[in-house]
């Protein structure tokens, strides 16, 4: 855990997050066990930028099922941006749009026609 709070953030994505947390519901949705995951983003000064965090033991299909419940949104004018295929699945479970990334040299594990970026930088609303 030490090493991910250390880590070097995607590039771009604290750029989106100061400029938008106030203007969208921002969510994380992730495979980390959820205290886990919520300490991490405490730990990074992040706490601020997201409406919720959850994480494991969950699936994430389910989890923004009830996101899109609780905030009233409709599925298809939500984006999920994801790096793993539990990413991809959890939005098509839920009707979202997905976009996948992969970094650079990275393996693309997303189906073909699957829009990818490498990082955050130059993600708009």
């Amino acid at each position: 855990m030490e090493a991910v709070v250390a880590c070097d953030g995607v590039p771009g994505a604290l750029d989106f997050l100061k400029s938008n947390s106030k203007k969208l519901p921002i969510f994380v949705v992730s495979g980390t066990p959820e205290a886990e995951l919520q300490d991490i983003i405490e730990r990074r000064g992040m706490s601020g930028y997201f409406t919720s965090a959850h994480g494991s033991p969950r699936r994430k299909g389910p989890i923004v099922m009830d996101l899109l419940f609780e905030h009233s949104l409709n599925g298809p004018d939500c984006l999920f941006v994801g790096d793993a295929m539990t990413d991809y699945h959890g939005a098509e479970e839920a009707g979202l749009q997905f976009i996948g990334r992969v970094g650079h040299g990275e393996d693309n594990p997303f189906p073909g026609g699957t829009m990818i970026i490498p990082d955050l930088t130059g993600l708009s609303i």
